[in-house]
């Protein structure tokens, strides 16, 4: 089996529909899909009517979480979406988005730079907003070359110039709301150095102990070396390893499958949410 934990539609910040990243995952020869989109299940029905019989989709999710002021991402699997506690938290994220997003589109004006809500919007498309939102606009409006250009101190870097930090949640208490949920997590991306710099490695033995499932360890942006430090860390704290392409279409060039997780790991991590359900 070809398994991919971790990819994004226009619920979210990727670019294509899900059906559509359904149908690129089929022709990519995944086996199994799960769908993370940032803090909503938005696309989740749509990408289970797309799906069929071609390939498994899981249910899952990216929650947006920080501590310490360092972003810390968390993909959520098989949970209840209608779980209320978990569901309260995600329109709070949610919220807390759009209101950054407002906020930065006025520094962004107070710079010089013609762009409005309206235009975001537009971008996300009736998704959760996000930073990568506002990075197309800027690319579109010809500020940068690229959307990534966009996340530098200049413009939207954490830090920068336009940055302005969010509303996000613990991920300890994160971890145990997934939980209470029925289903399951995975620390996305720990050591992706250009995602804000690397998590410590203690904040991975704290999450282990508070409930945590699982580690994303073969990830594009995780060199060899990291991957080797999270494999000996996974090991020594007992949790299952995934690899995943974190695929957001135009955005990442079309990557799904480019990492996969183990038919093994996959069958521990559906079989601990099995058992956080009963």
């Amino acid at each position: 089996m070809r398994i991919d934990l971790h990819s994004h539609s226009d619920a979210s910040d990727g670019t294509l529909p899900p059906g559509q990243v359904v149908a690129r995952a089929v022709a990519a020869g995944l086996d199994v899909l799960a769908l993370t989109d940032h803090d909503t299940v938005a696309g989740h029905a749509a990408a289970a009517e797309a799906a069929g019989d071609t390939l498994t989709l899981i249910p899952g999710m990216e929650l947006s979480c920080r501590r310490d002021g360092r972003s810390v991402h968390l993909l959520a699997y098989v949970f209840d979406p209608a779980d209320p506690a978990l569901a309260r938290e995600c329109e709070l994220i949610r919220q807390g988005r759009e209101g950054r997003a407002e906020a930065m589109v006025a520094r962004l004006a107070g710079l010089g730079v013609p762009i409005t809500m309206e235009q975001v919007r537009a971008v996300a498309g009736g998704g959760v907003v996000g930073r990568p939102h506002l990075a197309r606009v800027l690319a579109d409006l010809g500020v940068v070359a690229d959307p990534a250009q966009a996340f530098t101190p200049e413009w939207l870097g954490v830090g920068g110039r336009a940055h302005v930090t969010r509303y996000a949640p613990d991920p300890t208490d994160a971890v145990a709301l997934v939980r209470a949920a029925g289903g399951v997590s995975v620390l996305a991306h720990p050591k992706a150095v250009r995602r804000g710099g690397e998590l410590p490695d203690a904040l991975l033995a704290e999450l282990a102990g508070a409930g945590l499932n699982g580690v994303e360890i073969d990830h594009p942006d995780h060199d060899p070396a990291a991957r080797a430090r999270l494999r000996g860390l996974a090991a020594d704290l007992g949790l299952v390893a995934t690899g995943s392409s974190d695929d957001h279409g135009d955005l990442t060039g079309h990557r799904l499958g480019c990492e996969t997780t183990a038919p093994s790991a996959y069958e521990a991590l559906m079989a601990q949410g099995r058992t956080a359900r009963t």
